[in-house]
């Protein structure tokens, strides 16, 4: 299997930096790195030699001239082995198989009978060995749980799984031989937009997630900022509207009583006795109808109030939207970025909000690039 962890600091930046941005020329590799054209030679000769870095004929950015002679861009092998990630629900589980540069290749789910913790590690394990079938040898295994994590391989707790302390890293790498990391999903998320996605190549970025709980995350210097509360819904105390709506899981007028999903459909069942679905909610708002218009409303002007807070005091230079409730922008964008602008100094830059429509194989992408990160990095290994 390849292995980075031999490399220097040095030699590790130009690799992820041409895993990340790449095919890049060298000229444009050294200007990135702030590197001279000779340290960048001598970095990237062993990188070069080992297989990981080749010259990527055709790859885009076409050959450059170099002391009088043709040089192909700097690549890498995206297919030389494969990642696989998981999202683990109350009820599903969620597996896809990625390139190194994290393109998704095969997807494949099953219902979760069990929370057992060895029953949900046999099923991930059987599940990597159907994805691995017939292709590059997995380098890794990355799983992301809705919870908190320890030291991404324990899930201290998850509210959606019954679980407390469970070793799931060392459960799912007893069962499969492959290096194993476990995070929060929301935190998965940010890693894999933060390298390959929305936020590659910002220096602050933000995830703001919004379904069946409030997710997220914060990037700085282009590295992910762990926080204690990650992983245990920051929303239920982030109180948006202090006379807001009282539901079941969150403070009055907290982000999750305003905006989750099932606070969403609770406020309606409790007004009408009936239950009313998310998607059905939102097209009776759109529709005009007025207690889901105006329940809508209300969550639109919280998630608006939420993106202002974040933009005024993280200053992110873009905020990525995801989850399973974003339908919600398409129904009441407008009272979001109304309450957005309303909530900025008048003088301020317009928030980049980017809205990412994704499901669960998405937040599954996310965990396998944390099992890249355990590759490249050389980090979080069980």
């Amino acid at each position: 299997m390849t292995s980075w962890l031999p490399l220097s600091p040095a030699e590790r930046s130009v690799a992820i930096e041409v895993l990340v941005h790449g095919p890049l020329s060298r000229t444009e590799l050294a200007r990135r790195l702030g590197l001279s054209q000779g340290s960048l030679t001598r970095l990237t000769k062993p990188l070069l030699e080992s297989g990981l870095l080749v010259e990527a004929a055709g790859a885009g950015g076409g050959a450059e001239t170099r002391q009088g002679r043709p040089s192909q861009p700097l690549g890498v092998v995206a297919d030389s082995c494969s990642f696989l990630g998981f999202k683990i629900t109350g009820d599903m589980v969620y597996g896809v198989v990625t390139t190194l540069r994290s393109e998704v290749t095969a997807r494949l789910d099953r219902p979760l009978t069990t929370h057992d913790p060895a029953a949900v590690a046999g099923m991930v394990a059987d599940l990597a060995a159907e994805l691995a079938e017939g292709r590059p040898a997995p380098a890794g295994i990355g799983i992301g749980v809705g919870g908190l994590v320890r030291e991404r391989a324990v899930v201290e707790e998850s509210p959606f799984l019954g679980w407390r302390d469970v070793p799931l890293a060392a459960l799912v790498q007893e069962r499969t031989g492959l290096p194993v990391v476990v995070e929060s999903d929301v935190a998965a998320l940010a890693e894999a937009e933060s390298w390959f996605g929305a936020g590659r190549g910002l220096d602050r970025f933000a995830v703001l997630t919004i379904g069946a709980g409030i997710g997220y995350g914060l990037v700085l210097g282009g590295r992910r900022v762990p926080f204690a509360e990650e992983g245990r819904g920051p929303g239920r105390h982030w109180i948006i509207d202090p006379y807001g709506p009282l539901t079941p899981d969150g403070a009055r007028g907290s982000a999750v009583s305003l905006l989750t999903i099932p606070s969403i459909e609770y406020q309606i069942r409790a007004a009408t006795g009936r239950d009313t679905g998310y998607e059905e909610i939102l097209a009776g708002a759109a529709a005009g109808e007025p207690l889901a218009s105006r329940v809508v409303d209300e969550a639109a002007r919280a998630l608006g109030t939420l993106v202002a807070q974040i933009a005024n005091f993280a200053l992110p230079q873009k905020i990525l939207l995801a989850g399973e409730g974003v339908g919600l922008m398409d129904v009441a964008g407008t009272t979001v970025h109304d309450t957005i602008h309303a909530h900025r100094h008048p003088l301020a830059a317009v928030v980049d909000l980017e809205t990412k429509v994704s499901d669960f194989h998405d937040w599954a992408r996310g965990a396998a690039v944390l099992a890249i990160q355990v590759l490249v990095l050389g980090e979080g290994r069980v």
